[in-house]
């Protein structure tokens, strides 16, 4: 008698592929089950006091808090609102005259603002200090009013 032509790496992938069908037609048994037994009751989500979204009913639906309509505030108080001074100092880290163009890193922040030629007041050059004005431009800040700073 001969041996069988059978290798183990073709027993062990048969014998997976066995294991994947049978877990594959439990599944569609236990699907099968649980859609009978399944109704609204699993679809209905209820809201407790907080604002969170829980699977029970809360427990004394009539209890509610009284809440006065002068306590609700829909928008920002008005004085919590803190005005920013529009006008920010910096120092001129690039400047180039031949081109136009040049950043102003923010004392404050350290943030690079672009500034253009036609926005100066006053002739910058690198290392100067200066005091401006922030506006969006086409491509993001842009510094406005540029002066140099004494």
């Amino acid at each position: 008698m001969g041996r069988s032509q059978e290798s183990f790496n073709k027993k062990e992938v048969r014998s997976k592929k066995e294991k994947k069908r049978k877990e594959k037609a439990e599944k569609r048994a236990a699907r099968r089950d649980g859609e009978k037994k399944s109704g609204l009751d699993d679809m209905i989500a209820y809201v407790d006091a907080n604002g969170n979204i829980v699977s029970t009913p809360p427990p004394e639906p009539t209890k509610k808090d009284e809440i006065k309509l002068e306590d609700i505030e829909v928008s920002v108080p008005r004085g919590s609102m803190i005005q920013e001074d529009p006008i920010k100092h910096g120092i001129v880290t690039f400047f180039n005259d031949s081109k136009g163009f040049g950043f102003i890193k923010n004392s404050d922040t350290k943030q690079d603002v672009f500034v253009h030629v036609n926005n100066l007041i006053d002739d910058i050059k690198e290392g100067n200090k200066v005091t401006y004005e922030v506006e969006m431009g086409q491509r993001g800040p842009t510094a406005v009013n540029v002066k140099i700073d004494k």
